[in-house]
This record gives C-alpha cells, structure tokens and sequence, in this order.
C-alpha cells in the first residue's frame, strides 16, 4: 500500500513537473534578434542561423564543429557575439580562426561564451548581487566570466579585461538561452 501512494506521489509530482517546464516554454515570449524571430521551441543553432546580426559566429560555430553540441539538450547559457562585435577584433582576425588549422583556438573562444545550464538575466543579477557586485561564471572552455551590473544593464569581463555588454537579454530557446553581446570576450 504505502509502495504504491509512493509511485502515485512521485507519477503526480513528475507529472506537475513536466507540465511545469512545457509551460515555461510556452510563456517564454519571441523575441526579435537580427530582423528574425527567435522561437522558444527552437534550439540555440536552429535559432541563431535565422538572425543576420550572427551569421559571423553562426560560420564559426559550424567552422568550430560545434553545431551539434548547441544542438543538444544542454541547457545552455549563450553570450552571442553579433557581427558588429567580430568586426571590432583586428582586421584578417576572423578569417584566420576559420582555417581548419585554429580550429581549437576557434573552439576555446566560442566555448567561452558558454555557460553551461540556464541562466537568465534576473538569475545573473541575482549571482551579481549575491557576490556584491560581482558574479564569476565558469565558462565551458574551463576559463571564467565576471558578470557586473552597469546601470540596468549587464557587462561582462573576459580573462584579458575585456568588457561586453548585454544588449538583448533573455532570447530563450529550447536548449538554453541567448543573451546577444557586444564585444567578444577573449579568454586567457
């Protein structure tokens, strides 16, 4: 008796939890991210491909051999560069790190805009102000992000003292979330 109120509990609470998740989902708003809507139910390359403000990190990430891992379940918290942010980094820079021969350079800078797990901006802020003003995120490359408040909004500091801002938070996606950056951020 007592063995299957259990199974009947756990069937409940798994069952609250799932519709739970699913309608998150369905809550989390489309947003707009270079001229294309970004849907809640796609994934992070599914996604990115549409937005012509990316198509510079979507051609890394695909040069990177990193599609199918965005692809996966995650959950991933994505600083996605825009094109604008690539062309701030030394001329003949992005050409260089698609040649098949920097492909784990290439790597090791895309993966450290990767955050592994879900963190939305209220969950940044809430890290940022747990840590008086500063929060350390562990990127997927091994390197470390700190994230600070500027005004409302969210900067980020590389490993080299370079700063980013946040400049669309909160693209959420099947697999993660996006938040679009201004600057890419170099690890050490």
């Amino acid at each position: 008796m007592k063995k299957s109120l259990f199974s009947l509990a756990f069937v409940a609470l798994f069952s609250v939890a799932a519709t739970t998740t699913v309608s998150a989902q369905k809550m989390a708003k489309t947003v707009m991210v270079g001229g294309a809507a970004m849907y809640p139910t796609k994934n992070i390359v599914e996604n990115a491909v549409n937005s012509k403000d990316h198509t510079t990190l979507v051609a890394a990430v695909k040069a990177a051999g990193l599609v199918e891992t965005l692809s996966s379940a995650g959950p991933f918290t994505v600083f996605a560069p825009t094109n604008e942010a690539f062309g701030k980094l030394p001329a003949g820079t992005v050409e260089t790190l698609v040649k098949p021969e920097n492909k784990a350079t290439l790597t090791k800078i895309l993966t450290y805009h990767v955050v592994a797990g879900r963190m939305t901006s209220a969950d940044l802020m809430k890290a940022i102000k747990a840590g008086k003003g500063k929060a350390t995120l562990k990127t997927v490359s091994g390197g470390t992000l700190t994230a600070m408040m500027k005004g409302k909004g969210i900067e980020l500091k590389d490993e080299k003292g370079g700063v980013s801002m946040v400049t669309i938070a909160d693209v959420m996606q099947s697999n993660g979330v996006i938040h679009v950056v201004n600057t890419v951020l170099m690890p050490n």
